[in-house]
């Protein structure tokens, strides 16, 4: 009989966590979802262990799986304006709902007769996970830039890219970076009237939004089903549903339409396999996590949850408006926003935001950083910090106003990192290659830059390479927005390679 010691083995576990950033108390204001209600929790974990067992590949042996996914299906539907003929799945995050709704775009316009590679036009500010999808189903990515002070894209520009060739549209409710509605109605109709799919990425505002107002009390402009040509959303259980990762949702219109979402084949000597996403086999954990706080807290509950994170919103964008130097971009609608450098304040009292950003982190509260950004029309969008509003901010928005406050005062006056000043600091033989942007390079070649740069290191004894991240993060990103950005991206694939290799 196997033997193991489960306290030692948990015991390690727990040390092991100690490294992480807080998920619980509002400290870390991205990534993580904390409702503030410690027996949804409690629930959550009871209903992944009750279900531990069950293969969420195959819903007509685990009928559960269809019982409780169906029952989420209608819950979102309805949150989301959707009749009956409204139809969906529960999906492992938003991601994998992103990429299904362009997989089935894709596989509908070719149904339709499209020849060739098809596009994807979106904003450039709609979620990467939209980059990957064409890059994985072989779509020609078509990105709108958007303007520059609001972070917003205009109706007109997207309508102005429309042709046979695209298979989809996406905008967002709202996007990630800036908190930006794009225009939906507008986009949508424009859409429908050419016969073009729109898809609208409510991954971060799905369940919230419908109990969001404006600044001046009223209802958020029109984003759902209940707008036409509106031909699929994705929404995220496992944001503001306060579920665990990894859970999404992906309803589309049609039942025909979200048929060629699905995989199946009889090719082959084993059981027939029909997939409605990308995994097979699949924990059943999230989703039963999901239903069960769908049902503990119902429609009710979760208004309730959104007005805490309305209030804190609009006490966090007051708090920035009134710290000199800083300034919330655009006009956010939902739960986050984005802090730039207020440029028209004399340069002494500018506070850059990504400064601003290491001087709250070295006070425990993790903001995350956002590079600037060329866009392809030659306007550029500042660098950021992003900031993601749960329950959990407005128990503890006077300490967070405090760390928000003194952490600008401190870094007021001080310039952004200067390109030029950081790339003086490498070696010459280092800048001579990094300057003609080659990216093909092998692990070892890039493992040579990471070094060099300094955010990989030996380990004393063993020889191997150890990535970790810079305490300050401001020069990092300033790196990563000077260098090319296939450079970049071939350099932090290696960065995060070596941190889970065995050593």
């Amino acid at each position: 009989m196997v033997q193991f010691d489960a306290r030692e083995i948990l015991g390690r576990l727990a040390e092991l966590r100690e490294g992480d950033a807080p998920t619980h108390g509002g400290r870390v204001l991205s990534y993580v979802y904390d409702s503030g209600v410690p027996e949804i929790d409690l629930l959550a974990a009871d209903a992944i262990r009750m279900v531990q067992p069950v293969n969420g590949l195959d819903p007509t042996t685990f009928t559960s799986v269809a019982v409780m996914e169906r029952d989420l299906i209608a819950f979102a539907r309805g949150l989301l304006r959707g009749g009956e003929g409204i139809v969906g799945s529960v999906t492992t995050g938003g991601t994998e709902s992103c990429l299904l709704a362009v997989k089935t775009a894709r596989d509908a316009w070719r149904a339709a007769g499209g020849q060739g590679r098809p596009r994807l036009v979106a904003p450039t500010t709609v979620h990467a996970a939209f980059q990957k999808a064409a890059h994985y189903f072989d779509l020609v990515l078509d990105l709108v830039p958007v303007d520059v002070a609001s972070g917003r894209v205009e109706a007109d520009r997207i309508a102005q890219r429309l042709g046979s060739d695209v298979a989809l549209v996406v905008v967002s409710a709202p996007s990630y970076p800036f908190a930006s509605l794009d225009p939906v109605e507008a986009v949508a109709a424009q859409c429908d009237d050419v016969g073009i799919a729109c898809h609208v990425d409510a991954c971060i505002g799905g369940l919230i939004l419908p109990f969001w107002s404006t600044g001046d009390g009223e209802a958020v402009p029109p984003w759902d089903f209940s707008v036409r040509g509106v031909t699929s959303i994705s929404a995220d259980l496992h944001k503001f549903g306060y579920a665990p990762k990894g859970a999404s949702v992906l309803l589309h219109r049609d039942r025909d339409r979200q048929r060629l979402q699905y995989f199946a084949t009889t090719s082959w000597p084993g059981y027939p396999v029909v997939n409605p996403t990308i995994l097979g086999s699949k924990s059943a954990g999230a989703l039963a996590a999901s239903w069960a706080i769908v049902e503990a807290l119902g429609a009710d509950g979760f208004a309730e949850l959104a007005q805490s994170c309305l209030r804190a919103t609009r006490a966090l964008v007051d708090i920035v408006g009134d710290i000199e130097g800083l300034r919330v971009m655009g006009d956010p609608v939902g739960p986050l926003l984005a802090v730039a450098a207020d440029t028209s304040v004399p340069a002494e009292s500018r506070v850059d935001p990504h400064h601003w950003a290491d001087q709250a982190r070295a006070r425990g509260w993790l903001l995350q950083l956002q590079p600037g950004l060329e866009q392809a029309d030659g306007t550029r969008l500042p660098h950021t910090t992003h900031l993601t509003v749960t329950p959990v901010t407005l128990e503890r928005i006077d300490e967070l106003e405090a760390v928000l406050r003194a952490s600008a005062a401190e870094v007021r006056g001080v310039a952004a990192v200067a390109p030029a000043d950081l790339l003086a600091t490498l070696p010459a033989d280092l800048l001579a290659g990094l300057a003609g942007g080659d990216a093909s390079l092998d692990s070892e070649a890039a493992l040579q830059v990471l070094r060099q740069i300094g955010l990989v290191g030996v380990e004393a004894g063993a020889g191997a390479a150890s990535a970790r991240l810079p305490e300050r993060m401001a020069p990092f990103l300033a790196l990563i927005e000077t260098l090319p950005h296939a450079l970049t991206e071939r350099l932090l694939i290696e960065l995060l390679a070596r941190i889970v290799e065995p050593r």
